[in-house]
């Protein structure tokens, strides 16, 4: 719906309430204007990927400017073919039918029938077919709004202008290799913004880690100034249901104030921050120690004592290793902390841990799991072990006073390391990692980064 004479649009909240909120539509002619679109050319947004956070993102842009289609095309791209199993056909027909709201519009849209079929097995839906209705196959309890979807790749990005990377790190460099076949033909850089948390480890030529926004400017050329990570205290399905959150834009400072006042609405505050290192890589630290989180919730029977214990120890470990990847990290502090709490409280790898723990999920049904996406600690686990190992990146062990490789005083790190990837230990060992570690204060370890030049550049590829 197109706002009145005096400027105002109206947005349907999830509850089916209408919002009134000034300056949607002059915040977008900025933005047009900064991309130097002319009166009728439409800037187009596309979303890679369709996990729950990617497509939230995506319905979130679709409720603030969806109305001013002769402004702006909003669309989002994921995988044709993966087919909804029965159970989760009956478990989205009984969403469906919770929601007045949604089985009306399903109704006029002439779409129910199908959720009807599915559910009585016979009929097979497919994940990008549902996306369309606005049902996200890892959120399957959240609806969504009407989707605009496409599964041709090179139909949704080849004159994009913002590009959002809602990939899991571990897909993000295929598909984006993909995406740069493209663009060879491009005049202008698109920009991107990247959701993706986790990173990967490389030991050629030297030790270092690679992000996902390197992974980007790495396989389509696109500059890095042009390239930028969102992240922050962030549950999917709570902020679409308009829970209060924040989230910082980091990047060039080229884009990001411009984006972080495109991207902010009443209740999802974006701000902006220069430090990308620091927040890309605790994007992908947090996922790491959520895993050891959840586990620990779930053999000490949700104790809040030994959680405290736990998050302690595991952000003096987050503090040490940002300060070898940054020269001068921000301090784990407001919404970089939030974001560390949040998904040690309740994001999937921690949801994954507890599971793992309660013996409910293995090791061996891999890190992809039904209705939760891809777990990214996991990779994450082996690939911080695996840079942290090294022994060319040595640091001085302030007891042994000898040089030791710096996972060494990581030994949370060290435990979930042997639980995910060498088997080595059960779940059970990362209980005892921290009554060993409680000899010691996490504060002497936070000391050591502080008060030693750990800095390698060499760690994010940097001379």
């Amino acid at each position: 719906m197109v706002g009145n004479s005096e400027g105002l649009a109206h947005n349907m909240y999830p509850n089916g309430s209408i919002q009134k909120s000034n300056g949607v539509e002059e915040k977008l002619d900025e933005l047009r204007c900064l991309l130097g679109k002319a009166e009728g050319d439409l800037l187009r947004i596309v979303g890679v990927g369709a996990g729950a956070w990617g497509s939230v993102f995506a319905a979130l842009l679709q409720h603030s400017y969806g109305h001013l289609r002769e402004k702006v095309q909003i669309r989002i791209w994921r995988r044709p073919g993966r087919a909804v199993d029965r159970a989760t056909a009956e478990h989205l027909f009984e969403v469906i039918n919770s929601r007045e709201d949604i089985l009306r519009r399903l109704i006029r849209r002439c779409a129910y029938l199908k959720y009807v079929e599915a559910r009585l097995g016979d009929r097979t839906l497919y994940a990008d077919e549902i996306l369309k209705d606005g049902f996200c196959l890892n959120m399957i309890d959240t609806p969504l709004c009407p989707m605009k979807v496409v599964t041709n790749l090179q139909e949704a990005v080849w004159d994009a202008d913002i590009v959002v990377n809602g990939l899991p790190s571990t897909e993000t460099r295929e598909v984006f290799e993909e995406i740069s076949r493209y663009w060879k033909e491009r005049i202008t850089m698109p920009i991107i913004i990247s959701l993706a948390k986790g990173i990967e480890a490389a030991l050629e030529p030297i030790p270092h880690i690679i992000t996902p926004t390197q992974m980007i400017n790495r396989a389509t050329a696109v500059p890095l100034e042009n390239i930028l990570y969102l992240g922050g205290p962030n549950i999917a399905s709570e902020i679409y249901n308009k829970e209060y959150a924040n989230a910082r834009i980091c990047g060039a400072e080229k884009w990001r104030k411009h984006l972080a006042k495109f991207l902010r609405q009443p209740h999802f505050i974006v701000w902006d921050n220069s430090d990308l290192v620091t927040h890309e890589v605790m994007g992908g630290l947090k996922n790491v120690y959520a895993i050891g989180a959840g586990m620990v919730a779930a053999l000490t029977n949700e104790s809040a004592t030994s959680k405290s214990v736990y998050f302690a120890h595991c952000t003096s470990e987050m503090i040490f290793i940002t300060h070898l990847l940054a020269e001068e990290p921000e301090k784990l502090a407001g919404p970089l902390l939030a974001d560390t709490y949040v998904t040690l409280l309740k994001g999937r790898n921690a949801w994954y841990g507890q599971m793992l723990a309660k013996g409910e999920l293995s090791l061996d049904m891999g890190d992809s799991i039904k209705g939760k996406g891809t777990i990214q600690g996991v990779s994450a686990v082996g690939a911080f072990y695996e840079l942290l190992s090294q022994s060319c990146l040595s640091v001085l062990h302030p007891e042994a006073n000898k040089p030791v490789a710096p996972v060494e005083l990581c030994p949370i790190l060290k435990t979930l390391y042997k639980i995910l990837i060498t088997r080595e230990f059960s779940s059970q060992a990362i209980l005892q990692a921290l009554r060993d570690e409680t000899m010691n204060d996490p504060r002497d370890r936070i000391e050591i980064a502080h008060s030693h030049a750990f800095y390698r550049p060499s760690l994010l590829g940097q001379p």
